[in-house]
């Protein structure tokens, strides 16, 4: 009776413990920090095509920031443009990590974007990142409707990135 007992019970411990491993491998697969970066969340809305610009500055710093409360972590610049200095907005830090922009202190570079109000504070969302003289750094949205790269499938993501 007693290893009937033990049967069962090394049974349900394989059960639950497959399970528990079957659920980890499908969600590895996702990407586990999307939170506020999704194509519908308040973050992405702010970004209006209709009000893009191109602006010219100077890298202050590489930094990580966490642009709205919530939201997982995000690669972001500080840009000086003669007296001024703002934030740029790229990405999340899963997509592309602030060791993995290619940029250093005092270089000109060009941005593409749209200016954004996130708690007072007036932000620059990027959609690219150019070094003078036009050395791309970083592609993260599409020109045409600031669909973030991030958001597409592997499928279209290659597609876009082909396409330069």
């Amino acid at each position: 009776m007693q290893n009937r007992f033990q049967r069962m019970v090394h049974m349900t411990a394989i059960i639950l413990l497959s399970f528990v491993l079957g659920v980890g491998y499908i969600s590895a697969d996702e990407k586990p920090d999307m939170q506020g970066w999704g194509i519908d969340d308040p973050y992405n809305k702010l970004y209006d095509v209709r009000e893009f610009e191109k602006i010219r500055g100077e890298v202050v710093r590489v930094k990580e920031i966490v642009p709205m409360p919530g939201m997982s972590p995000a690669t972001a610049l500080d840009v000086r443009e003669g007296d001024d200095e703002f934030e740029v907005h790229l990405c999340p830090t899963w997509y592309r990590t602030p060791g993995e922009i290619r940029l250093k202190k005092n270089e000109r570079i060009k941005l593409r974007g749209v200016w954004a109000e996130i708690n007072g504070k007036d932000i620059f969302i990027a959609s690219k990142v150019k070094k003078d003289p036009d050395i791309e750094i970083i592609k993260v949205r599409l020109t045409k409707d600031g669909t973030p790269f991030w958001t597409m499938t592997p499928e279209r993501l290659a597609a876009e990135t082909k396409k330069e």
